[in-house]
């Protein structure tokens, strides 16, 4: 069987670039990892963050916003961060954790639904799936 690697994706809010990340991630890995997101100051889920994956088939609007500290029992082998505040306030979670850094702009203006505020997220998108597909390309040597 299978060693299936778990890669939580962390964020301040655990609103916009974290759920994203995990929407995405979990659409293209095949099911080769299992994936969360979590906060360090966890919210919701930000309307826009679900309406732009929902333009890409995936959906996010069931992801709930949790909190990191959630996550340090559960066997975590890979941490991504998607903002510098996370990569600062990430704690130590036990075993051989591989960390990783990614600094993403924060598509975030406000809570309203204003259409005009989907540029953002949708760059956000874009930027983050960029680098998940040169993540699961490297996957491998994981």
């Amino acid at each position: 069987m299978k060693n299936i690697k778990k890669v939580l994706f962390v964020c301040t809010g655990n609103s916009c670039r974290s759920q994203i990340a995990e929407g995405i991630l979990k659409q293209k890995s095949n099911q080769i990892f299992d994936v969360f997101s979590a906060g360090s100051h966890p919210s919701r889920v930000h309307p826009n963050a679900i309406k732009i994956m929902e333009e890409v088939g995936v959906d996010i609007s069931h992801h709930t916003s949790n909190h990191i500290d959630e996550y340090l029992k559960d066997g975590i082998d890979i941490i991504i961060t998607v903002c510098d505040n996370a990569y600062k306030a990430c704690p130590v979670f036990p075993g051989n954790v591989k960390r990783i850094h990614w600094s993403i702009k924060d598509p975030f203006r406000d809570w309203d639904e204003d259409p005009s505020h989907l540029k953002n997220f949708r760059k956000t998108r874009i930027e983050l799936e960029n680098r998940i597909n040169k993540f699961l390309t490297e996957a491998g040597s994981i």
